[in-house]
């Protein structure tokens, strides 16, 4: 009967790995096994690696079982000599250092035949170590009940790195309820981590068997990447013309970045023109809109309006003799001096020159195409993003000019969070959306730029009120550091792959909790997909391997392989043309990023 009982959780004597010498609070140094000449143990028929920075040691202390990341290997001599003692001790002793972060203990039910042992797992550390305890590695079907299999809503994102493939697990709710960052350098793998995991997300209905299964992502693409990742996705593209963000859909303060500019961008008359003028210009649309009256509208409200011509205006606001008065510009118009000094005017005169502009920019055509005061178009541009059809939106902003792609993605982000905003609780519970916003640093940098201010402005609200009404943000970026620190603070879940830049690896270092500064030390050797994930989504702070997709779930990669191209024959005069017919009309090849 003791031997039906006995327990996994037993000290197993092939896997006791060194000797405690010293715990202070929840970190503690042992001294490895001189007799240890291998670097792995066997046990059960798997293979243990010994010292791996990130994997998990446990202690034996009665009952309890109490574990510890790995997060430091030294020799014994340098740890001496930083504690100012003489060691006489062997050159080749060797030291571990870990983090205590969790306890547990092993229960049954059950008897005889038919006991099952289970494995009773809690974060935090009420019962502490002694020294001369023995350190022990964790066996992997341990490993497993530490980690779990996640709660009702978890995903699987990859498998925990030295586990024997344990699954790695996510909390759906905690991740995109609660935001995320992943975050890595180039080549690290970072655009595959996001492809992964939004393909476990829309995969999900169909592996749990759900009846339905509708899912709502738009994901900000700037390098047109993900297309090939997402087959039959909607594509909304500047190039092709799928993508309208118009003009009147943005609120003052875009307008006001969009027609003065970040150099004059605190210019207060010129600020005054176009906010009086926006406000008289949706007046003046209101027939088109059923059940709005002049009462009920701000500058802000999404109020379909004329913008007139101003390439006909002279430097007074005439045309043919007579003042011009239709649309915005007109709105403008009216505002002037009726005096004839140049001066008094040019104020007036800078915003209709940069409106004119922008007019003629064929690349803005997504944003500054007329309306022709025909009906009301709001539902339609709102369904591009959360209307019925795919789950996931992939909007190509790689067409986007960078002096309005600040604009661009302040009017996705604002536009999802105030369809949130006025849904009623019950409309919210049924459409969460998740915005993911790749290249997060080109959008919300942690730089001051009037350009920016809107698109940082914009996420930054919704970083930090989304989760309430039912938008989640993932940002994903290569420059942690450059990106807008209220934003990046918000998040509370994080994947970070490879980091090869001191900068941002001492960002990292400082969000995270104290307890896992050991793991940051590894961020510049992690492995293409392997990443530390920590944060309220994950079952606990780890190192993981990231889901391996198939090539046609993957991103386009744009790396060039140089040596097959320098293998081809050289581009053709033809073929030089029609490269530049193609620059010239600011229209890529037919098919590119579908």
């Amino acid at each position: 009967m003791t031997q039906e009982l006995r327990k996994p959780g037993d000290p197993v004597e092939n896997l006791a790995i060194g000797t405690i010498v010293e715990v202070d609070g929840t970190h503690l140094v042992a001294e490895l096994d001189p007799t240890i000449s291998e670097l792995t143990r066997v046990y059960a028929g798997d293979i243990y690696a010994i010292g791996q920075f990130g994997s998990i040691i446990r202690i034996h202390f009665g009952r309890r079982l109490i574990y510890g990341y790995v997060c430091r290997l030294r020799m014994k001599s340098d740890y001496d000599r930083e504690h100012g003692i003489a060691s006489p001790a062997s050159l080749t002793a060797r030291m571990i250092e870990a983090d205590l972060f969790g306890e547990g203990e092993w229960g049954y039910t059950g008897e005889k035949d038919s006991i099952t042992w289970k494995l009773s797992f809690e974060r935090g550390v009420s019962t502490f170590p002694l020294p001369q305890q023995k350190v022990y590695l964790t066996p992997k079907s341990e490993l497993s009940c530490i980690f779990g299999q996640g709660g009702p809503a978890a995903v699987e994102i990859g498998e925990h790195v030295g586990t024997g493939g344990t699954p790695c697990y996510a909390d759906m709710n905690e991740l995109l309820g609660k935001h995320t960052a992943v975050l890595g350098s180039t080549g690290s793998g970072k655009s595959g981590t996001v492809a992964a995991i939004l393909h476990c997300l829309l995969e999900r209905g169909q592996s749990r068997g759900y009846e339905k299964w509708n899912p709502r992502i738009v994901l900000l693409d700037p390098h047109n990447e993900y297309g090939d990742a997402f087959k039959g996705h909607q594509r909304l593209s500047t190039d092709e013309g799928t993508l309208s963000l118009p003009y009147w859909m943005l609120s003052l303060d875009e307008t006001i970045s969009l027609l003065i500019g970040k150099t004059e961008y605190a210019a207060t008359s010129q600020s005054n023109i176009v906010k009086n003028a926006l406000l008289d210009a949706r007046q003046q649309s209101l027939d088109k809109v059923p059940g709005v009256t002049q009462n009920d509208i701000s500058v802000d409200s999404p109020i379909p309006y004329i913008l007139g011509d101003p390439s006909v205006l002279d430097e007074f606001g005439r045309t043919g003799g007579a003042l011009y008065e239709i649309g915005l510009v007109g709105a403008i118009n009216r505002q002037r001096p009726t005096n004839q000094n140049k001066k008094d005017h040019e104020d007036y005169n800078k915003v209709l020159r940069k409106l004119s502009s922008l007019l003629k920019d064929a690349r803005l055509g997504f944003m500054m195409m007329p309306w022709d005061g025909a009906g009301d178009p709001f539902a339609n541009v709102v369904a591009q993003f959360m209307g019925d059809g795919d789950p996931i939106r992939i909007v190509d902003l790689s067409g986007v000019p960078n002096e309005v792609a600040g604009a661009a993605s302040s009017l996705i982000a604002r536009t999802l969070f105030s369809m949130k905003l006025w849904q009623s609780s019950e409309e919210r519970m049924n459409s969460p959306v998740l915005l993911v916003c790749e290249e997060a640093h080109r959008y919300v940098p942690d730089r001051g730029e009037a350009q920016y201010e809107a698109a940082q402005e914009a996420i930054r609200r919704l970083a930090k009120e989304g989760r309430k009404y039912g938008i989640g943000l993932m940002l994903v970026s290569q420059r942690p550091s450059e990106v807008e620190a209220t934003v990046l603070s918000q998040c509370n879940s994080w994947l970070v792959l490879r980091i090869t830049n001191d900068a941002d690896r001492d960002h990292v270092r400082c969000v995270l909790p104290d307890s896992l500064s050991g793991l940051t030390k590894v961020l510049s050797g992690l492995r293409r997909r392997e990443a530390i994930f920590v944060g309220q989504a994950a079952m606990l702070p780890s190192r993981i391997l990231i889901k391996c997709l198939d090539h046609d779930k993957l991103p386009r990669s744009h790396d060039i392989d140089f040596d097959k191209g320098w293998q081809c024959d050289p581009i053709k005069p033809e073929m030089l043309a029609e490269i530049g017919k193609r620059w010239r009309l600011q229209k890529r090849p037919g098919g590119e990023g579908k």
